[in-house]
């Protein structure tokens, strides 16, 4: 299976060996622009014939299906009559083909999809009732925690649950099967791999006993009115990589657990009640993706927020407080959004170490001082937003000339100049608001008259123009910060 993060990155779900876990391994990004959304787009699994390559996205936190459209029965149809006309000396590739057609033709139940090493979707509430009750180890106990979480599910004003009766867990509605099979390829029978049931408009809570799905590897529920918090024993969830909590009623703390889930790469809490600090350990973990926004976390944002490997972290639309912290280790960060929040002090000059960032947002705080020079260095950049801060000083050319950039917002600030090739600049440039003489829409006079943080004392680097982004880390580990 593959599936696209929230930036374009594509990942292919599998298992290095039969016995393995799956995993998700990451490839190259395939887009460049993370796109605010604001709301979460529908999911939906397509009722179709399954067919011989299935690709998955993930995007904002769901699963995207798309499909090619050859079916492949008469494939599968000619292999049986090849291995019929086998005479009796070649009877032995009968035993060892014969696994893998039968693997191939399960594609065809309700509508399965392929996820990797042979394994096959299957659920959605589409599926027949087989002709025997699945009994293995691992539906049984899935069972139990299916039917401990139908009972905390208060409303369920679509019916979603009403499927889940009986053993065969693999035909509820949202819930995803996949076909597993020992070290010797030989199948074991089916395991969950998959619970997705995004805009089903559920009310309750989640409960221990889904720690009970081991091979679950996706979980997500975003767009439901789901309370209370993450249980503790989320943490037994060793094979899980993507959790999508996303716009429901979830409060509290934040829910360390999440900290111990050893595999996860895919974390999504946004458009919840969540409270209070966030803990460090939560950027050393490997996670791809961090996002936060629209909670009510506060509290100064972690010293190590910057050993995080993600490509993503999402924290706007809280109430962080303190200065953006700097670290050398952000040079893999693509997306970062502090947007509206109370952060104060200056924008750090290192910042132009991140040779990576395409999007930047640290609008709507209350940052103040000059804008470094270093912001030159970020080559790839597009997006560049300052708007409604309380920076000051002349918008150099550096900034303005950087040629990927396609959208820079300077709106509400204090900004008394522009350069030249500021002036010059493309349509996507708002200096509104600011205290530019000659310009149209700025403040009044009087505002510009004491220049909010004039005294503030920014760290920069001592060094002559044009700044060589090669030997900024030099610079900025031998600088001393001015009195």
């Amino acid at each position: 299976m593959k599936s696209e993060g929230i930036i374009g990155h594509e990942y292919n779900l599998t298992r290095t060996d039969p016995s393995s876990k799956f995993s998700l391994e990451k490839s190259s990004p395939t887009s460049s622009l993370l796109k605010q959304t604001i709301s979460i787009k529908t999911n939906k699994f397509p009722s179709k014939p399954i067919n011989s390559t299935i690709h998955f996205r993930h995007q904002c936190g769901n699963l995207i299906c798309t499909t090619l459209q050859e079916n492949p029965s008469n494939k599968l149809k000619k292999a049986f009559q090849s291995l019929q006309n086998m005479d009796n000396n070649n009877s032995w590739l009968l035993a060892f083909f014969l696994p893998i057609i039968v693997t191939r033709a399960a594609l065809f139940v309700g509508g399965g999809v392929t996820i990797g090493g042979g394994g096959v979707w299957i659920g959605g509430g589409i599926n027949p009732t087989p002709s025997t009750p699945p009994g293995s180890p691992e539906l049984n106990r899935a069972y139990t925690a299916l039917q401990a979480w139908k009972s905390a599910i208060t409303d369920d004003p679509l019916g979603i649950t009403k499927s889940w009766v009986g053993p065969n867990v693999c035909s509820y509605k949202g819930i995803f099967c996949s076909d597993s099979s020992d070290f010797m390829g030989n199948p074991t029978g089916k395991v969950i791999a998959a619970v997705d049931l995004n805009h089903a408009n559920l009310q309750g809570t989640l409960v221990k006993e889904l720690s009970f799905l081991t091979d679950l590897s996706i979980f997500h529920i975003n767009s439901n009115m789901f309370s209370g918090t993450v249980p503790s024993s989320f943490q037994k969830l060793s094979s899980l990589t993507e959790l999508d909590l996303s716009n429901n009623h979830f409060s509290g703390p934040f829910p360390t657990t999440i900290l111990y889930i050893p595999n996860l790469l895919y974390l999504d809490l946004r458009y919840n009640a969540f409270s209070g600090p966030i803990p460090e350990n939560l950027f050393n973990k490997k996670l791809d993706a961090i996002i936060l926004n629209n909670n009510l976390f506060n509290g100064e944002l972690p010293e190590n927020l910057g050993n995080s490997p993600a490509s993503v972290i999402n924290l706007a639309n809280n109430k962080f407080t303190g200065t953006i912290p700097f670290s050398l280790s952000y040079m893999g960060i693509k997306e970062i959004l502090f947007l509206n929040n109370q952060l104060t002090g200056c924008i750090p000059e290192g910042v132009g170490m991140w040779a990576d960032l395409q999007v930047w947002d640290v609008s709507s705080n209350s940052l103040m001082g000059h804008l470094p020079d270093s912001l030159s260095c970020l080559s790839d950049i597009e997006v560049l937003n300052f708007a409604h801060n309380k920076l000051s000083g002349v918008l150099p050319d550096l900034v303005c000339s950087l040629k990927r950039l396609v959208n820079l917002t300077v709106a509400a600030n204090f900004f008394s100049g522009l350069s030249q090739d500021c002036d010059n600049l493309f349509p996507g440039f708002d200096f509104s608001m600011n205290c530019i003489p000659g310009k149209e829409m700025q403040r009044p006079q009087p505002d510009c008259s004491a220049v909010p943080g004039s005294g503030l004392s920014c760290f920069r680097i001592p060094s002559a123009k044009p700044l060589v982004c090669g030997t900024l880390v030099g610079a900025q580990l031998g600088s001393i910060p001015i009195p």
